[in-house]
């Protein structure tokens, strides 16, 4: 099933006119035709069922015939990641982690980050794509990157609270073991050459667990994946 996106559908939408590029995709290169069906989302829980009732590739038109609204997750889950030095390992994780399932990711900048600046557009755009292309309803948010401290000092409302890290002298918990279904979890991952020690004490102050994803040392990229990974298995 192909799923197109766009964020001024809603409950009262009647007709829906694709943009130009959309459009052209539509009819030069799906080659729908009038009276084919499509299926739309807005991104935050429901799909669309649509009647093409006009296939110009410049301005195709859509009858949005029915709305069906789609449950949320059974849990809540929050990514804070620093962005990986090299920018494609950072979008590798972003796609993965839409496709398994989460609700938000915060990039932060840590004391040893190499990547300062990101393109929030990019991301944007990769999040959608593999948000349309794993079939969801409801997209992941992505937050305005921020540092390390403001961060760790806003107010969070998730359940449980866990910064991951490879510091041998600070006693860690496996993450499964802390993990619950349906409960919303936060979980932090540092940049390449991890978090520092007066980030992981800034954390534990401020009511994070402290914990590891397993015995091997993992990139930023495949931790994150790991942790998003634990957290669907075992709902």
């Amino acid at each position: 099933m192909q799923l197109f996106y766009s964020s001024n559908l809603n409950s009262s939408s009647t007709l829906y006119q694709f943009d130009k590029e959309e459009s052209r995709h539509i009819s030069k290169v799906l080659r729908k035709q009038i009276g084919d069906t499509l299926q739309l989302t807005d991104g935050v829980g429901n799909f669309y069922k649509a009647t093409i009732n006009s296939n110009d590739p410049k301005r195709t038109v859509v009858t949005i015939e029915e709305i069906v609204e789609i449950q949320p997750l059974p849990y809540f889950l929050h990514m804070a990641v620093a962005p990986t030095k090299l920018n494609d390992r950072f979008e590798w994780f972003l796609e993965k982690a839409t496709e398994i399932g989460i609700h938000k990711i915060t990039p932060i900048i840590c004391d040893h980050s190499e990547r300062k600046i990101i393109k929030p557009e990019r991301y944007e755009k990769i999040i959608h794509s593999a948000a349309k292309q794993s079939l969801k309803a409801h997209f992941p948010i992505l937050e305005p990157i921020r540092t390390f401290k403001e961060f760790i000092t806003e107010n969070h409302s998730e359940a449980l609270k866990c910064i991951a890290h490879c510091e041998d002298d600070i006693l860690r918990a496996p993450l499964s073991s802390l993990l619950e279904a349906k409960k919303s979890q936060l979980v932090m991952i540092g940049p390449e050459g991890d978090f520092s020690i007066p980030e992981i004490h800034l954390a534990l102050e401020n009511g994070f667990k402290s914990v590891s994803l397993g015995t091997s040392r993992l990139r930023t990229e495949t931790a994150a994946i790991v942790a998003c990974h634990s957290v669907s298995f075992i709902q």
